[in-house]
């Protein structure tokens, strides 16, 4: 099974090489996927043509390309499973967040969101709501962090190679 993460608004695909590297070491397939820095909804179809087999993927990323990711997932065929890393639940200083989630009520494969604790994209009590909106989910968050998880990378790798392991 093959593992696609998109990177953050204002990343690239390099960026997300801490990811593909360590999952790769864990004896996984890994693939960064390059998205426009654009509307969401308009790097759907660019999401979808970088992966081989949507069914047979776990696909995911962080912030902006999780969000791509989720929106893809929502659309049949469904992936494998799904990796959110510091999902942007809503803008900094903003509490609405329900716009930004009424399609993960589509998506049918298992979740595993990862987010800091003090993301200003994703106020805990928020995010802890919204997931009771997906079928399947596993939420896992790090106290101190804000919107990246490099500082525990390691444990986000291994989080995320036990959930594909588990698919």
């Amino acid at each position: 099974m093959r593992i696609y993460l998109a990177h953050g608004a204002s990343g690239d695909a390099a960026s997300m090489a801490p990811y593909v590297d360590g999952l790769v070491q864990r004896g996984l397939t890994a693939r960064a996927v390059s998205l426009p820095v654009s509307k969401a909804e308009r790097a759907v179809d660019r999401y979808r043509q970088q992966v081989e087999d949507v069914e047979q993927a776990v696909i995911g990323g962080h912030s902006y390309g999780g969000r791509v990711a989720s929106l893809l997932a929502a659309e049949p065929p469904a992936p494998a499973g799904l990796v959110l890393l510091s999902y942007p639940l809503h803008r900094p200083g903003r509490v609405e967040w329900q716009a930004r989630t009424e399609h993960w009520t589509s998506i049918r494969c298992p979740v595993l969101l990862l987010s800091g604790e003090s993301d200003p994209f994703a106020r805990i009590e928020l995010l802890r709501t919204a997931v009771d909106r997906l079928v399947d989910h596993e939420l896992v968050t790090y106290a101190g962090l804000g919107h990246g998880l490099k500082p525990v990378l390691d444990q986000v790798l291994t989080r995320i190679a036990g959930f594909v392991r588990r698919l």
